[in-house]
């Protein structure tokens, strides 16, 4: 037996899940109004990017997508300067080239780690390609094309 270091194994490489996308950002005094809460504008901005995330994994490999509609969003809790904001993104209905994503917005305080649903939205995006002509979408994944007016609980990022 020999006291040589062993080299070092490779680690497993875990694909990234191909309809959904994860975010989280920290609330600063710039993206609030007067009372301390976050813009509007601000959430939509992170939910836009979260949907375009889950859009181009699930989308694959062939152009890009692009936002068509912003569609049915609530702002159920205001979230304050200091808290973070965690994203949950995932396409919940394919269409030929369009794909319909749910975005569920948790406010989470720092200090606790609590999280509360804050914000809710359906973001309708397109697959195009070079020329900027939708293409096809694959479809869903056997059992995921619903979307839920309910968040996923235990997918909270």
């Amino acid at each position: 037996m020999t006291d040589q270091p062993t080299p070092a194994q490779p680690q497993p490489r875990t694909p990234a899940p191909r309809s959904r996308a994860r975010m989280l950002e920290l609330v600063f005094p710039k993206d609030t109004n007067y009372l301390g809460t976050a813009f509007g504008g601000f959430v939509l901005s992170l939910m836009d990017k979260a949907a375009s995330v889950a859009a181009v994994r699930h989308a694959g490999p062939g152009g890009a997508v692009v936002t068509a509609r912003m569609d049915g969003v609530d702002f159920r809790t205001p979230i304050r300067v200091g808290d973070a904001v965690a994203l949950d993104a995932r396409v919940v209905r394919v269409g030929r080239s369009s794909m319909t994503i749910q975005v569920d917005v948790y406010r989470e305080h720092m200090a606790s780690g609590e999280q509360e649903l804050a914000t809710t939205g359906l973001f309708v995006f397109v697959a195009i390609d070079e020329d900027g002509t939708p293409r096809p979408v694959p479809a869903l994944a056997e059992g995921l094309d619903t979307a839920s007016a309910h968040p996923d609980s235990e997918a909270r990022p």
